[in-house]
């Protein structure tokens, strides 16, 4: 597991281009049969990938829970919701056996003892990206479609912003602890996500991109608001942004992004908006 520590705001504003990556970017989430996990001690939160091609993989394969968390098992005092990004696949809760099909999201609640990933098929795999957070109570496993998810129409053609955001593993559609998910796609012709940018002092946010077409890329936004930087990322790769740093990007071309948020505050709306015209 590859262990991320916080970082002070007024010490990243001396980083370089290599330190920003290396502290920030998740990537090489998708490997062949294994689990790469990425732990953040910014809430605790931890991402994962997982593709089973060939093999059955469980959730803590390669992982030394007792270790890293101090548990027995891996959603012994957590919760987790899983994106399928991928082919289509299972995942298998205590015995019972969940389809996720491309952009199918499932959570899982505390307490689950076995979690294992497979492909329908070995040579087209599913592709599981994962974010959990600790839990201090269990609610309902539920696998969740698109249709099931709060959609938010939001931006403009003429602002190049114009795009969905839904609404997965959130107050409106189901109770969890702390953990917040969704998918934001962005129509052809825009490239702008989450700007005007903005803060939130009581969460912390994951973003992942994907659906970035071949030679593409986005330049994703961070650092203070009168002090930003940027981290140009392809296509499946991870970036986490503390409380202090904005999280916003613009594309080559459009693409999709999930996010993930932890924190002690799940109001969607609870932000400290930046204007553009303040922004440096």
């Amino acid at each position: 597991m590859d262990i991320r520590y916080s970082v002070n705001p007024e010490d990243f504003k001396h980083y370089d281009t290599d330190q920003v990556r290396n502290e920030f970017l998740y990537t090489n989430l998708y490997q062949n049969n294994q689990v790469t996990a990425f732990y953040t001690h910014v809430d605790r939160m931890v991402t994962l990938g997982c593709m089973p091609v060939d093999e059955t993989v469980s959730i803590d394969k390669g992982i030394d829970v007792w270790k890293n968390f101090g548990t027995h098992y891996f959603l012994e005092r957590r919760e987790i919701g899983i994106f399928n990004i991928g082919k289509e696949g299972t995942i298998t809760v205590d015995g019972t056996v969940y389809e996720l099909a491309y952009k199918d999201c499932l959570y899982i609640t505390r307490g689950a003892k076995e979690v294992l990933f497979a492909s329908k098929d070995a040579s087209k795999p599913a592709k599981f990206y994962m974010a959990s957070t600790p839990a201090h109570t269990s609610y309902e496993t539920r696998l969740l479609k698109l249709a099931d998810a709060n959609h938010r129409p939001c931006g403009d053609a003429e602002h190049c912003n114009k795009r969905t955001i839904n609404q997965f593993i959130h107050p409106d559609v189901l109770k969890t602890c702390q953990l917040s998910m969704g998918l934001t796609a962005l129509d052809a012709g825009s490239n702008w996500n989450t700007m005007p940018a903005h803060t939130h002092e009581r969460r912390m946010e994951v973003y992942t991109y994907f659906e970035i077409p071949e030679g593409q890329a986005v330049f994703h936004m961070m650092g203070q608001g009168n002090e930003t930087r940027h981290i140009v990322m392809h296509n499946e790769e991870a970036v986490y942004s503390p409380s202090w740093s904005i999280h916003s990007g613009v594309g080559t071309s459009n693409y999709t992004f999930i996010w993930a948020m932890g924190g002690e505050n799940m109001e969607f709306d609870d932000m400290d908006n930046i204007n553009i015209t303040d922004m440096r």
